[in-house]
């Protein structure tokens, strides 16, 4: 029997601490809820749990800068219904404006409304703002706009491009006799005294016959013109039976000499009655003024590119005006955990103010009504404008939402994977710590049983 070494005594107690650290891990993950309280409950497993963590954290946050981001959207598109419900008060308000019964106060009046329309518009440009950021001023930084191109309510085609813009009067569409509307004008063509001359002496080069004003005249082979039916056979000249009023008929063509002004092209007796070179010139002046509506740093110009033909008709080159506006407003929304650019979705906002739109300074007051018919065609692209940016907005918003639906459906799984690396499974681990809280009592009660086995040395010693 020994004293010194109490063996059984020190086997129990190293069972007893075992059981005891087993027993302490336990009670700290049931009472945590996670597997993984340090590294060294699990290294690898704690890695891979933390990147997770990484990715769901990220994930919750990008989802949250996406529904932000839907909000601004939001914001920016709610404003533009106002601005759109502007714009087709401004469109009501230019029809009526057209009317040619209305009086000067009458269009005064429209006027004072469209002004305080297009004063509104801008205001709410500038205004607009979510989080601080203006949504519809614009970027930093200027450019040049270019104004849609007009017709000016023409008959003919108008062909559109980005800086200039082409009219095209069809072939014959001039030709004398024809009716043309200009400004809101109804005219007729008429041929001057040279043009009708000149279709009699066709008839004489042809050497065949034609008639002025109704009476028949015959050609000769010589080129001689007598009157049909003369017996005398009198040789007449073309400078001599054409005359201002005469109608000459050939070919299948009558010209009425119409006695024209040959500096204003407008006839001396009937303001109607215009030469297709004079409709030319009024065509430009129209075709100018509507496509200068907005123009507010350079003003378009409509030029004819050569003089009209019945052949050819006649094609007008038209400069486009130009209005001086901010930038576009660009923005980023980050909608992933990763320092990846296609995690980006951008918005792009143009700055909707009148300038952009194209009706800054527009004017419906004047006596004709024409300035309100030409405001019509600039309010009509003014809307098409709003349109086409709230249909980028709304494109946005749907890629927004289901962004938002992806990266929560995201998270939810990866949190899944996660718990089953890190979390307790808590009916596992009670059946741990039972065990163990029963085999440290009974490590307890071994322990003190081993204790007393010394006790017999006392009798020897007695």
């Amino acid at each position: 029997m020994v004293v010194q070494h109490n063996m059984q005594a020190a086997n129990a107690n190293r069972m007893l601490n075992i059981t005891t650290g087993a027993q302490s891990k336990s009670t700290e993950k049931l009472s945590s809820g996670y597997r993984i309280n340090r590294a060294a409950d699990d290294a690898a497993g704690l890695s891979i749990s933390e990147k997770m963590r990484k990715q769901i954290r990220g994930l919750d946050k990008a989802s949250s800068n996406a529904e932000d981001g839907v909000s601004s959207v939001q914001t920016a598109e709610g404003a533009l219904t106002e601005v759109h419900s502007m714009l087709q008060r401004m469109n009501e308000l230019a029809v009526q404006a057209s009317n040619g019964t209305n009086s000067d106060t009458d269009r005064g009046a429209i006027q004072d409304e469209i002004s305080q329309l297009t004063t509104e518009i801008d205001r709410v440009a500038e205004t607009t703002k979510f989080n601080e950021t203006y949504l519809l001023k614009g970027g930093n930084g200027t450019k040049d706009v270019y104004m849609n191109g007009h017709d000016a309510g023409l008959k003919g085609t108008l062909t559109d491009s980005a800086t200039t813009a082409t009219f095209k009067v069809a072939a014959g569409a001039l030709d004398a006799g024809k009716s043309v509307t200009i400004g809101g004008k109804d005219y007729t063509i008429g041929s001057t005294l040279d043009e009708t001359k000149a279709l009699a002496n066709a008839a004489v080069t042809d050497k065949k016959s034609f008639t002025v004003d109704d009476t028949k005249y015959n050609v000769a082979a010589d080129g001689t013109i007598t009157k049909d039916g003369d017996a005398t056979a009198t040789a007449v000249k073309v400078e001599d039976i054409v005359k201002t009023g005469s109608k000459v008929s050939y070919d299948g063509k009558t010209l009425t000499a119409a006695d024209i002004d040959t500096t204003t092209g407008v006839d001396k007796s009937d303001s109607s009655v215009i030469s297709a070179a004079h409709a030319v010139d009024l065509m430009a002046k129209e075709l100018t003024a509507a496509n200068n509506i907005g123009a507010t740093k350079t003003a378009a110009t409509a030029e004819k590119a050569a003089d009209y033909t019945s052949k050819d008709g006649v094609t007008f080159n038209i400069t486009k005006g130009t209005a001086e506006v901010a930038d576009k407003l660009s923005f980023s929304l980050h909608v992933g955990s990763d320092a990846d650019m296609t995690n980006k979705i951008t918005v792009g906002i143009e700055t909707m103010n009148s300038s952009y739109l194209g009706i800054k300074g527009l004017n419906v007051n004047d006596d004709s009504g024409i300035a309100g018919t030409y405001a019509i065609d600039a309010i009509s692209d003014a809307l098409q404008k709003v349109s086409e940016q709230r249909s980028s907005l709304g494109a946005v918003q749907n890629r927004l939402e289901h962004t938002i639906d992806n990266l929560d459906n995201v998270v939810e799984n990866t949190t899944t994977a996660e718990s089953r690396i890190r979390d307790t499974d808590m009916a596992e681990e009670m059946v741990n710590y039972s065990k163990n809280n029963i085999l440290a009592q009974a490590g307890q009660s071994m322990l003190a049983q081993a204790n007393q086995s010394n006790q017999g040395v006392l009798s020897l010693l007695q």
